[in-house]
Parts: C-alpha cells; sequence; structure tokens
C-alpha cells in the first residue's frame, strides 16, 4: 500500500476522527483509524462501535492496500511537517512510513482484520436540512444534556421533524431547553423522525461536521441509526434506545413575575457573580423592586459579589435564586438584542425566553439561597 495526499487534506481527514477515536478502551484498534484506498482516493475511516465516520479524499494512489494506525499520533505527525505532499507507505510487519520532503516517521500498524465494520448510507431516505439552522438548534440545546450516565435517556437530545417542523429537547433534571423552528427551503415535507433520541458525543460531532458554514447536510434515519451527510463524508451515529421522559410537565402552566432586559447586560453581570462561584456555591441571588433587580452571590470561600441592573418593573417586590452558570449558559445561546426572564414563587421554576422570538426556552429550577 502507498499513496501521495496534499497534506492539509490529509490532516484534516485525520482531525475529524479525533473525537471518535477512543482514548480509553480494552480494544487498542478503536484508538486507530483504518486508510484505504480507492479509485484515485484515500478512504478514512473511524469508530467507537457506536459512531461511525467514512470520508473520502482526493490522492495519487501507487500501490492500492489498507492499514489502520493510532489517529492521534498520525494527525500530530502531520500537524507538525512542513511540506506540501505527504507520501504514505505501508512496509513490512504492518509497519507504516510517512514521509514528506526531509521528514520521516516510521510507526506500527494494526490488520484492518481486528476494525469493526463501519456501513455506509446506502438504503437510507435523506432529507435537506440547512447546516446553519441545524447548527443553532444544537447550540440551543446541546449544554442541558445530562452526563450522568445512570440516567440513559437523559444523556442525548430529544429531536422530532415532521412537516417541516424541528424541535430539538435538552434536559439534565436541572434545567430543560427547548426548541422549536420551521425548516425552509427544498425540504421534504412528508419525511417524518418521530422522537428518537441522539446521544451526546454523536451530536457533539455532527455539530463539528457541520460547522464550517456549508448550505445543506442530508439527515436520514436507518435501523436506529441517524446519519448525516456532507459532501464527501458520512456520519453514523447509533440512537439511544430508551423512552424520553415527558418534558412538558416542567414547563409551568402559570405565568410568573416577567421582567424584560438586555442580553449582554444580564449576561455579563452574571457572569461578574460566576467569578466568585465554585462547584458547592454556584448559587445566584436574583431580587426585583423598584425598577430595579439586584444579583448577588456569596461564597464562605471566597467573597461576596453584588451588581444591579436598571429594569422596567413596578410589581411587588421578588426574590429567588438560580445556579448561575445554568443561567450563563441559558442566555448566551440567545442572539436577540432582549431577553424575558419570568420567575416564580415557593420555588417555582425560571424561564428565559428571547423577546419576540418563540423558538427558544430554557427551564431553570430554582436554589434554596
Amino acid at each position: 500500500m502507498e499513496f501521495n495526499v496534499e497534506r492539509n487534506i490529509f490532516m484534516e481527514g485525520i482531525h475529524k476522527t479525533l473525537g471518535i477515536v477512543e482514548r480509553k478502551t480494552t480494544m487498542p484498534i478503536l484508538n486507530n483509524v483504518l486508510i484505504r484506498t480507492g479509485d484515485k482516493k484515500i478512504k478514512i475511516i473511524a469508530t467507537d462501535r457506536e459512531i461511525g465516520l467514512i470520508a473520502d479524499y482526493d490522492a495519487d494512489i501507487v500501490v492500492p492496500g489498507d492499514i489502520t494506525v493510532a489517529a492521534r499520533k498520525l494527525y500530530e505527525m502531520i500537524r507538525e511537517i512542513e511540506g506540501d505532499v505527504i507520501n504514505f507507505k505501508k512496509i513490512d510487519n504492518n509497519w507504516v512510513n510517512v514521509t514528506c520532503n526531509k521528514v520521516f516517521y516510521k510507526i506500527p500498524g494494526i490488520a484492518v482484520d481486528e476494525f469493526p465494520e463501519v456501513e455506509d448510507d446506502q438504503g437510507a431516505s435523506f432529507s435537506k436540512i440547512q447546516s446553519g439552522f441545524l447548527r443553532e438548534m444544537i447550540n440551543k440545546t446541546f449544554f442541558a444534556v445530562s452526563t450522568d450516565e445512570t440516567r440513559v435517556s437523559l444523556n442525548g437530545v430529544y429531536f422530532r421533524m415532521g412537516k417541516g417542523l424541528v424541535s430539538m429537547v435538552a434536559t439534565d433534571g436541572h434545567r430543560l431547553s427547548i426548541v422549536k423552528m420551521q425548516m425552509e427551503g427544498d425540504i421534504d415535507p412528508e419525511l417524518e423522525v418521530g422522537g428518537i433520541i441522539i446521544p451526546r458525543k454523536g451530536v457533539g460531532e455532527i455539530r463539528k461536521l457541520i460547522e464550517d458554514g456549508s448550505d445543506y447536510v442530508e439527515v436520514g434515519i436507518q435501523q436506529g441509526v441517524c446519519i448525516v451527510k456532507k459532501n464527501n463524508t458520512v456520519l453514523r451515529v447509533s440512537l439511544i434506545d430508551a423512552e424520553y421522559p415527558d418534558y412538558k410537565r416542567v414547563i409551568p402552566d402559570e405565568k410568573g413575575i416577567e421582567v424584560q432586559l438586555n442580553r449582554d447586560q444580564m449576561l455579563h453581570s452574571l457572569k461578574r457573580m460566576g467569578v466568585i462561584s465554585s462547584e458547592r456555591f454556584s448559587g445566584v441571588k436574583i431580587r426585583v423592586a423598584d425598577n430595579k433587580m439586584i444579583l448577588s452571590s456569596t461564597n464562605p470561600d471566597v467573597g461576596e459579589a453584588q451588581d444591579e441592573i436598571d429594569i422596567s418593573y413596578s410589581g411587588r417586590d421578588f426574590e429567588t435564586g438560580y445556579n448561575v452558570r445554568y443561567m450563563i449558559e441559558a442566555i448566551d445561546v440567545v442572539t436577540e438584542k432582549d431577553i424575558s426572564i419570568e420567575m416564580r414563587e415557593a420555588h417555582g421554576p425560571g424561564i428565559v425566553r428571547p423577546v419576540g422570538n418563540d423558538s427558544y426556552m430554557c427551564v431553570v429550577m430554582p436554589l434554596r439561597l
């Protein structure tokens, strides 16, 4: 096996696999990326058995073949090489020579026999979705996905699509983020996806795939797998086989005390409170009275902080508390100029929304401060 490939193309291809390959695994082969030659192309494949990536890149094929090599080490080598074209050659006993100008590396590989099979996209039905549209929805839900592996159903984003309406939901039991948007453009109105859970790691890889700003990606579902295609890349994500909880019960029916204010002003004030927070003391107390919002935070290990924001509010005095990081993350994803914060007594949840846009809301459970 031997081929020549442009350094930047090769580096991009290996870089895409780094979030997928396993750092700690009982199967050393999962640390590796599979490189296989094709018709004037190389195919780069990575998997952790739950997520699989296949991507094709132009190359000058000298001798056909395949091999697996450590993805991270190969990426580090390519990154440090200075030159335009890399020669990649498999030699005896599955060793590999990587050469560029005067730079030479020799690294061990593993035969492809042990590498798990990664299927392509054959047989799946796809619908085009605007990359920016999908990226915005992921950004507004990803932060709220649970990292508690004992609550399997919460370890991903709940996704539904039908008649052009797409919704994503994420919760970790302390906050709930919901985004619903109407798709536009070249969309198959008959395509429906009813209630799937895309795991956290898979959602992260989808976000990486679409972050370059290209116009469209293709999304399809096939036998418990979500498939995302973009240009030369196919990403396969195994779905979580569980029932998502009834998140609608968390959303309060009764109206709370609503305050509208500038998004940036509130965000910076919360970050000032967050400076003195820690894992043990993470609360921010919010008090509204006499056209003012007073934010305060106390941490016995660090100190105290207080800030004041002028608002339009003439109702009765009100006070509640939240986790400062949860509030920051809920507001940070809002792109509108102004936000609405709806608060409740009796330790009821707060709701963050953009003013003038009902596509997004984040419910944040209160703290007893």
